[in-house]
Formats: C-alpha cells, sequence, structure tokens
C-alpha cells in the first residue's frame, strides 16, 4: 500500500452515520477500509495520522467560472484549499468551446468580467473535445490543479450559428445548433447550459432551448439552465425549466437556485413545493446554491437585453449615444430590465468588485450610488462611464437576498454545492475562495441547518451522481482516492467581503486520485487534475 489514513471519522457521502476506520491508499485508489475493532490493521509506505479529523471524499463544484484560471494558475489554491477536487465549468451558457476565430474573440470580450480577457492564454483550440485535452495537457504536460467537467455554452453554440440577432433560429440554423451539441457531448462534455439573461443565448425560445436538450438527453448528460429571472419573474422561470426538462425528456440541474430580492422575501418553500410535485412526478432534477446572500456578475448584464443586440461593440455603440443611453436608464431604474431581473435597479445594492482597467480601480469596493454621490452626479452617469471606459470589463457584488430563502433552498434533498466563484477582479465574491468550509462551518456547525453528514452528501455523492461519475462521490473501496481531510471544529471559510481572498481554516489535506494537492494546509506543487469526460452511449 502507498498510503493508510489512520484514525479517521469517515464520513463516507452516504449521509449516514460516521464511523471511525483506517483508510488505505494505492494505485489512486481506496483500496481498503477497515472500521475500527474489524479486522487488522492495513501497512503502508506512508502514514497520515487522521486522529481528531474528518475524512470525506472530495468536494464537487457543480458552479464553477475556472475555465480560463485552471490554465493560468498552476496553484488554483483559490478552489484547492477548500478540499474542491472537481470543478464543473462552462457555465451560464457563456464559454470557449466550441467556437470559431470571431466567436471567440467575440466571447473573450463578453466574459472578460468572469475570466479576464485572454491574453496571457495560448487559445489553441477550438472544439470541446480539443479544450478538455487542453486541460489534460495543462501545465507542460502534467495536468491541471484539480479535476473539471465542462458544459456546452449554449449562448456560445448560439453565437456559431445564429449570431447576436434577437429573433428565431431558422431550421438549418437549429440543425447546426444540434450537430455542435452532440459533437460537444461526443467529445466528452457532461451536458450543456444556459444563461438566459445573457445574450445570445437569452434569444433562444423555449421550443429551441427543447430541441437541444432532446439531443442531451439521447446522450446521457443535463439541462443546466440559468433561467430567465431569479427576481420578478422567478417562480415562472423555474416552471418553464421545469416543463421544458419534462418536454425534452431531459434531466435538469438548476444552476445557482436563489429567491433574491425583495419580491421573493420568504417564497423558497414555493419554489420546494414546484420541485417536490415535478420530482413527484418522475422528474429528475437537481439543484445547486451558494451559501451566501448577494450575488456576483458583471454590470453589463444589468442592462436590458435590446441594448446588448448585435454583441459588444453595439452595446458600447448604445452607450456612447446619448438619446439610446437615457432610454437605457429609464428601463433599468423604472420598468425594471430584464437584465435586473425585472426589478427597478437599486444603485445602492451595486458595489464594483473587479475593473479590467486600472485607471477605473478607484470604483472598486464602492458602490455605484457612493461613487456618484462623492461626484456630485446621477448613478446611471456613474455607471455609463464605468461601462465605457473599463470596455464592458468591470464585475459586480449585487446585495441581496434573504437568509431564510438560502436556508431552506439547501436543505432540499436534490441540492448540491456550488460556489458560482468567479475569481477576478480586486475584491471578488468570498463565495470563490469559502463557500465549502463555510457550509461546513457557519450552516453545520454553528447554525446546525444541516447535520455534518448530510452536507458531506449535499458536496460530494449528489453531485456525483448527476455527474453519473461511477467512481467519485463516495468513500468507498475502489473508488478514486479524491480525499479531504478537515477538522469539524475549525473548519471555516477565511474569505470575506473585505479579505475575499484568505485561505480557509481546518483543511489540513487535499487529495486527488491519491497525491497531496494539500499537505499540512500548504499547496503542494501537485498537478493532479484532468478532465472528467462522461462516457459516450453506444
Amino acid at each position: 500500500m502507498e498510503l493508510v489514513i489512520r484514525d479517521a471519522q469517515v464520513i463516507d457521502g452516504t449521509a449516514g452515520p460516521s464511523y471511525r476506520a483506517d483508510v488505505a491508499v494505492d494505485n489512486a485508489r481506496i483500496a481498503a477500509i477497515v472500521p475500527h475493532g474489524s479486522g487488522p490493521r492495513p501497512a503502508a509506505n506512508r502514514t497520515v495520522d487522521a486522529s481528531g479529523l474528518a475524512l470525506s471524499p472530495g468536494f464537487i463544484d457543480m458552479h464553477a467560472h475556472s475555465d480560463l484560471a485552471l490554465l493560468r494558475d498552476p496553484s488554483h489554491e483559490a478552489k484547492a484549499a477548500q478540499g474542491v477536487t472537481l470543478e464543473v465549468i462552462g457555465q451560464d451558457g457563456l464559454s470557449y468551446a466550441p467556437v470559431d476565430d470571431r466567436t471567440l474573440a467575440q466571447v473573450r470580450t463578453q466574459i472578460t468580467g468572469w475570466n479576464g480577457d485572454g491574453s496571457d492564454i495560448d487559445f489553441d483550440w477550438r472544439t470541446v473535445g480539443e479544450y478538455l485535452d487542453r486541460l489534460d495537457h495543462g501545465f507542460d504536460g502534467e495536468g491541471i490543479a484539480v479535476n473539471a467537467a465542462y458544459l456546452i455554452p449554449q449562448g456560445t453554440v448560439r453565437m456559431l450559428a445564429v449570431g447576436w440577432d434577437d429573433r428565431p433560429a431558422t431550421a438549418a440554423e437549429l440543425g447546426r445548433m444540434k450537430r455542435l451539441v452532440a459533437e460537444g457531448l461526443h467529445q466528452g462534455a457532461v451536458g450543456v447550459s444556459s444563461g438566459l439573461t445573457y445574450t445570445p443565448g437569452m434569444y433562444a425560445s423555449g421550443a429551441e432551448l427543447t430541441e437541444l436538450c432532446r439531443v442531451v438527453a439521447e446522450h446521457g448528460g443535463y439541462y443546466c439552465p440559468h433561467h430567465r429571472s431569479y427576481g420578478a419573474g422567478a417562480l415562472e422561470a423555474y416552471e418553464e425549466m421545469v416543463a421544458l426538462s419534462r418536454d425534452a425528456g431531459c434531466a435538469l440541474h438548476l444552476a445557482h437556485a436563489t429567491m433574491n430580492f425583495g419580491v421573493n422575501k420568504g417564497r423558497a418553500p414555493e419554489l420546494m413545493a414546484l420541485l417536490d410535485a415535478a420530482l413527484a412526478s418522475g422528474a429528475d432534477i437537481s439543484l445547486d446554491t451558494y451559501p451566501y446572500l448577494p450575488g456576483c456578475t458583471t454590470l453589463v448584464a444589468m442592462l436590458p437585453s435590446w441594448a446588448s443586440e448585435g454583441g459588444p461593440d453595439a452595446v458600447l455603440a448604445r452607450l456612447r449615444d446619448d438619446g439610446t443611453a437615457e432610454r437605457i436608464r429609464h428601463v433599468m431604474e423604472v420598468e425594471g430590465a430584464d437584465g435586473c431581473h425585472g426589478v427597478p435597479i437599486e444603485w445602492d445594492t451595486i458595489e464594483i468588485s473587479g475593473v479590467s482597467d486600472p485607471d477605473f480601480s478607484v470604483y472598486v469596493g464602492r458602490t455605484i450610488a457612493r461613487s456618484a454621490a462623492e461626484r456630485g452626479e446621477e448613478p446611471f452617469v456613474t455607471a455609463r462611464r464605468l461601462l465605457l471606459g473599463d470596455r464592458l470589463g468591470s464585475t459586480i457584488l449585487q446585495h441581496v437576498g434573504h437568509e431564510e430563502n438560502v436556508q431552506a433552498i439547501m436543505r432540499h434533498r436534490v441540492h448540491t454545492g456550488g460556489s458560482d466563484g468567479i475569481l477576478q477582479g480586486d475584491k471578488p465574491h468570498p463565495r470563490a475562495y469559502g463557500t465549502f468550509p463555510h457550509y461546513l462551518g457557519r450552516y453545520v456547525r454553528e447554525l446546525g441547518v444541516l447535520s455534518l453528514e448530510e452536507c458531506v452528501a449535499h458536496l460530494t455523492s449528489r453531485p456525483a451522481a448527476r455527474l453519473r461519475l461511477p467512481d467519485r462521490g463516495l468513500v468507498r473501496e475502489g473508488y478514486r482516492a479524491d480525499l479531504v481531510l478537515f477538522d469539524p471544529e475549525t473548519v471555516a471559510a477565511g474569505s470575506t467581503f473585505e479579505a475575499p481572498r484568505t485561505l480557509p481554516t481546518g483543511i489540513p489535506h487535499v487529495l486527488i486520485d491519491g497525491r497531496f494537492v494539500i499537505e499540512d494546509g500548504r499547496r503542494t506543487d501537485v498537478l493532479a487534475g484532468r478532465s472528467v469526460r462522461r462516457a459516450p452511449r453506444t
């Protein structure tokens, strides 16, 4: 045996009671589990004393924005230090494969706020398979920090086949989109994502999305939508996705399933009732959330959808025109733009978390309302200046949310954990560095919202089941040795809104394929991560 972890409190991912055991690792797999008193203790070349520590499967981040970070940062401590051993990327309908040269340039500009402009990346891929190959190669052929699964971004696919027009796809365009989805799934993607408040993906009708989801279902993948509203129309948007998945016969995973904004205070039980009824009728549904109130996105995402038609250059042109800019302001502040989820924007809830151009760094950490007051101008004037000057690259924290909704949703039996972690910016959301220890420290130990065993199941076996991974998500003999050792009494998120890049405490060891990526609380130089591909159906 290569390694024995002795005297661990094994929390195996099933939500069943924990137990004391020695766990042996060999050839990247869990070779033996010997509960105390059940037999001879295994021997190995190396022993780790886990007294006082819990041993769980590696955490799976079901909603990550590390699409370029995995290729940029070999350390990737933001996730590795949390115990994350697998991230699901390609989220919200916008990512970097499949693309052509035109689309790649456009998507790089559109999601600069999520991933940077990519000027430090060699974009030597165009297809989904080539991107996954690039992840496997990683840094000098050694791999990446953690494992990664990929969702085909529906908005990028529409960009390729239709462009940026707000119109129905033709039969030929729809046929091309279906072929692109099928190709990506065959090459190893686990499903398809949508960003239905982001252009151009939001221009797709329900019928168009249903046709794409039928392809996903044929290949055994799942559909992961950022649906059309999280505000005034949230429940209707959830209902649309549930009905769509039923019509397509496709598994559904609801991304960052929150009930934010004042109009949804106390309405989480209505969402739970909707999901329970669908599950009772046989639907295959899961969801993810992050354990925080504020959201995080780009400033340009707040604009009405018509202002974004045609792509980033068209957005900038509209913002430069005084008359059009006034129309945008009126919709955002009075009517409630679809980009604002149908709720009139409150500028004192919009905090700038990052900018692409350092000349605008003075805005970071301030709300739009505060910056405007300091300049003696209206908030939209400040926002417009920032959008134009930073070329749509600014990220924001949106301070909305209700704690009772957060807790009610995380208790649901199909809930999983997802950070929605955007790593760009001077002041990113602390969820990027703290989601998983925050669940364990805040919501298990301090508040008792979930038991430790239940919470670990939410973060491990449930997402593994959604991803249809036959050998991950449990501490079980024969499974991959993706493991986390943490102290249940001290585990906590170090990241805060004031110091968001602080690493967590109480997680001394993290292993991927039996190799230490975190050892004694420090990042090693091990690059054990690879792409995790859905096995093609024959």
